[in-house]
Order: structure tokens, then sequence, then C-alpha cells
């Protein structure tokens, strides 16, 4: 096995900005700010990311301040009951999928506790703090506006460990599947909303992350500090989940807990959920990766992609890992029509397979077969499914041999599914939860549980003429060499003509130019120990980048070259680099 020096805690470094890490180097900024207040009495906001726990902080603000007025904004939120029932129509009954909500903040507020609120801090002669989501709403001219900021990725561990219930709810005791949908659906383009709205008003940064270690900065520093990441290079910090067919390959590739059952998913680049981590000095702050598309999106994106798709960030890098575990679902994708018109998504999830490594006779799922009648697909399917049955899924979908360095292409529709003892690299469009799981095989998932099928999503978007007769043709390793020089080649890999995101492989033992060319880039090193990345005007530092590990090229930076570390030590270098094909925007998939 080819091991890897992957680094899993990746830090865009800063120089000049000063932070206060620990809680009382953080009140003590925060007091000698309110002390600069021309007035007797100071206002001060904690507008607050859900899933922060601002106990803490608020604590050590009352004892910084002797009689402050602290109010919690969630006393101003409606009950329960009118959010659960204002919130249901986005969240459904469906047990995986919702409809994406378009709720402010000041839906789930109460007019009248609100004003309650508003009254109480303008009687108030003294210091006031207002905390919790949404708490600028109560006050939207405060002395000082502190964001305090929380990762989906930490917001999914303590959904997981009961200690967080979904906005507005007491529900920290309901299934994790059920909290994080709500979120997905609900919460988090709520809060998302309220962040963009606030961004340009922030006097200062909270990250508790890490709850004992708090780390604040101002931001002015903070936007400094997303600058510099888009001026050259950068890698996400990634994480790792467990599943039901999980391998063994990312496990020892990248030295990840040994205790964990297996590693199933490996998130290097999907900014929604995965981390940036700035180093300020020897302090080290982390901050939802999607704040960088909200504050520099035509930097990081370019603006043909800022104009087309908003402030998302529209690819998708990840590992698939069944090595020494087993099949993935049989699934498919919904295609565009369907995503918008059901969920309220403005694109939907084409993909494809780059095999990172593979055993001998490992086979993917894809496309249906020739002579396969769809129709008795989907009955076996729904038989099977509905009485703990048996699927002969090989009757229905073409089986294909894969080894390193195939790549399948896999256009929403197509019915498909990673055999095992494989590893992939999964290069998609952003909406990363819209898998219609058709089959599983028959097995519980880590917790005990079924996996939600979801057969009439499935029944209604499989494309049956995508085929082994199409798919043979259209869907695998379909490499064309596009350019070359001494000692490389640039090899175009698909994805298929409709979709937006072009791939381009490089297989080289020399230098290779670059060029964003008004798009951010995204790339994986699928073959070598080492490469470096570089500016050819020396615009940012010398980069390295390890096997496996992705990295992003921000549309801003423009040219740049990519060589082996070691040349001497070295047979040949391989990256994948997706970006997004700009003149298909206006008839993107």
């Amino acid at each position: 096995m080819q091991h890897s020096k992957y680094d899993r805690y990746p830090k865009v470094r800063v120089d000049g900005v000063a932070c206060d890490s620990g809680y009382a180097g953080i009140v003590q900024t925060i007091a000698d700010k309110m002390q600069s207040v021309q007035c007797a009495r100071g206002i001060i906001v904690l507008e607050c990311y859900h899933g922060v726990f601002c106990g803490p902080l608020v604590n050590q603000l009352v004892e910084k301040f002797p009689g402050i007025l602290c109010i919690d904004i969630s006393k101003a939120y409606l009950d329960m009951a009118l959010i659960d029932d204002m919130v249901q129509p986005c969240v459904t009954n469906d047990p995986v999928f919702g409809f994406m909500s378009s709720h402010s903040m000041s839906a789930f507020m109460d007019p009248v506790k609100l004003a309650g609120i508003t009254s109480a801090v303008d009687a108030s002669n003294g210091f006031v703090c207002i905390f919790g989501t949404g708490a600028s709403l109560a006050c939207p001219d405060p002395d000082l506006l502190i964001y305090a900021d929380m990762p989906r990725v930490e917001i999914q561990r303590r959904f997981r460990s009961h200690l967080l219930p979904n906005l507005g709810s007491d529900n920290a005791q309901d299934d994790f599947s059920y909290k994080y949908k709500r979120s997905f659906f609900v919460d988090w383009r709520v809060c998302d909303r309220l962040k963009k709205e606030l961004i340009g008003r922030w006097d200062l940064v909270l990250d508790t992350t890490r709850q004992d270690e708090p780390v604040m900065v101002d931001a002015d520093g903070y936007r400094h500090a997303m600058s510099v990441a888009v001026s050259g290079p950068l890698r996400l910090v990634p994480f790792f989940d467990p599943g039901p067919w999980g391998g063994q390959w990312l496990k020892e590739k990248f030295d990840l807990e040994k205790d964990s059952i297996n590693y199933a998913w490996g998130f290097d680049c999907v900014p929604e959920e995965n981390t940036l981590m700035f180093g300020f000095d020897d302090v080290c702050m982390e901050i939802p990766a999607i704040n960088l598309v909200f504050m520099q999106s035509t930097g990081l994106l370019g603006e043909a992609v800022f104009d087309h798709f908003g402030a998302e960030f529209p690819i998708r890098f990840d590992f698939l890992d069944t090595m020494g575990g087993g099949n993935l679902s049989l699934q498919v994708h919904p295609l565009k029509s369907y995503i918008r018109d059901t969920f309220g998504m403005a694109y939907t999830q084409d993909e494809s397979y780059y095999i990172m490594d593979a055993k001998p006779n490992a086979k993917a799922y894809l496309g249906m077969r020739d002579d396969a009648n769809v129709e008795h697909m989907l009955e076996s399917l729904a038989h099977a499914n509905t009485n703990d049955g048996e699927f002969d899924a090989e009757q229905y979908v073409a089986r294909w041999p894969v080894k390193k360095h195939d790549h399948l292409l896999i256009p929403a529709g197509t019915i498909h599914c990673s055999g095992r003892d494989i590893v992939v690299l999964e290069i998609s469009a952003t909406p990363y939860i819209f898998t219609f799981k058709l089959w599983d095989w028959g097995r519980l998932d880590l917790d005990g549980k079924q996996r939600p099928i979801s057969l009439e999503h499935g029944r209604n978007v499989l494309q049956s003429d995508i085929n082994e007769s199409y798919v043979s043709e259209n869907l695998i390793n379909h490499f064309e060499e596009v350019t070359h020089g001494p000692g490389w080649k640039e090899e175009r890999t698909g994805l298929h003509a409709g979709h937006f995101i072009e791939t381009r492989r490089h297989v080289f033992t020399d230098m290779v130019p670059h060029d964003t060319h008004g798009s951010v880039n995204v790339i994986n090193l699928v073959e070598g120990d080492e490469v470096i990345i570089e500016s050819p005007d020396k615009k940012f530092d010398p980069f390295p980048l390890h096997y496996a590990e992705t990295v992003v090229i921000p549309a801003m930076v423009g040219a740049y070259t990519i060589r082996p570390a070691h040349k001497e030590a070295v047979s040949r270098c391989i990256t994948i680099k997706a970006s997004i094909r700009i003149e298909n925007l206006h008839k993107s998939n």
C-alpha cells in the first residue's frame, strides 16, 4: 500500500493578527471594547449560530460586569408546538428528505415576547448582554456585536451525543437522523441567512468549536485572514465517518483512530460541513469553511461561477472506502427538474467515481443491463425491501471490473454503486444528501436500525436508457488527451457533456502549467508521494500536496504550476482536477 503524509489538520497561516484564547482573555478584550462606549450603559449582542453553548462566556461576563443584565433570546421564541407546525412542511414525513426552507430567523420569534425584551433593554441603566441564536433581532444596533460561530460537523457531534436540540425545539434526545434532516432543510438555512445579513457588521468573532478552548479575533483580523486564504492554495480540515459498508483503507492510509470499526466516508472538500483552520501564530481558530464562500465569493469561486451559483461551492470531493467492507447501497440521484420541484434545490448531483485503489476482481455497478425489465426490477425491490427478502441485483444492474485510475461517470438518474474492495474518490456537484437508496443488501445501520429506502423517489428518476450499452460507450474511461509538454500530458476525463463540472487528469514527471481560467479548481494527488504547487509570479509560498490530499485553488490565483517534490525519486505523479465549465453554465445539467 502506498503510504501517505496526509495532513489531517491543515492550517492557513496568517501573520500579524492578534487573537485571544481562553475565556479570561476574551472577557478582558470585551471589557476593553466596552470601556470605549461613550454612554452610561452598554449593550453587547452575542449572536450565535445554532449549536453554540453560550453559558461559559455569559457566566464570565456576569463575573466581569457585576449587575449586567443577561437576556437569553430563546425566551422570545414562539412556543415549540408553533415552531414545529411552522417547519413541518419543510421537514416533511419523509425519513430522509425535506424541502429547503425560506424562513428567516424572525419567523421563530413571538413579536410580543421580542418587544418585551426590547423594552427591558431600553429600561436598563447598566450593561446588557443579549445572547443566543437571533439575539441581534432584539437590538439591531448594539455597542458591541460578537458573532459566535459553529461548524456543522461539530453540530452533528453534539446531535449524536444528545447534547443539542434543533433550533427552537427541546428534542435533544431525538434520533440523529431526524435532527440532521431538520437542520439541513431548516435550521442551517435560517442561520446562514442571518449570518450573511450580519457578516459585514461583526465587531468580534468567537470560535467555541472546542468548548474549553475558545478563541476570539476582531472582525478586521478575521476578514484579513479570509483574504489571505484565497490568495493561494488551501486545504480544508477533513473528517471521517464509519458506515455499515465501510472499509479499512482510510484508517490505514491516514493513520486514523484504530478503535473505529471502519471508515466509510472521508470528507476532504465539502465546505458546507468541513472546517477551515487559521493559524494565528501559536493559536488556531477553526471556522466553518462555508464562511470563506460567503466572504470571498468572487475571489474563491470566480465571477462567472458566483453569478450562476451565488455564494455556494458547487464542487465536492470525498472518499468512499469499501476496502475490506461491503457494497454501497444501490442508488440513484435525482434529475434537475425533480430535485428543484420536490426539494427546492437549484441543481442536482451528477457525479463520478475516480478509482483510487481496488483489489483484483473488484467490480462496480453502473447502469441497467440491456436485457433488464425495469418494472420487474422495481417490483422485486419493493418485495425485498418490504418483506426482508432477497434481491438479485446482478439480474438487472450491469457490473463492471474496475482497477486503479479508472474513471466512471454517473449522470443523475443512473443506477449505480461501488462494490466491495474499492476506494473511490467521488467527484460531484454539491447537493450531497440526495441519494435515493433502492437496495441496501438487507443489512442494518451501525445503530442496529434499518437504513431508509427511497424506492418511490428512485422510481421517479431512474433512467432505464442508461444501460450497459450506453455505459460502455459513454461513461467508462473516456480519457482524451488535450495537450502535452515536456514530461507531462493533460487528459479530459469527463464528466458527461451536459454537466457543469469539468475534470482533467495530468500525468507528469516534470512541471505542469495550470490556470484557473476564472473558475475555482479542486485537485487531488491520486498518485505520487508529494508535489509542490507554485506561483510563477511568487504570489504565494510553495505549497506541498501529499498523496490523496485535496486542495482548493481559488479562482483569483490564475496561473500556477505543479511539479514533483522529489523528481529523482518518482516515476510519475498523477492529479485529477475539477473546475466549472463556464461555457456550460447557461445549460447546466
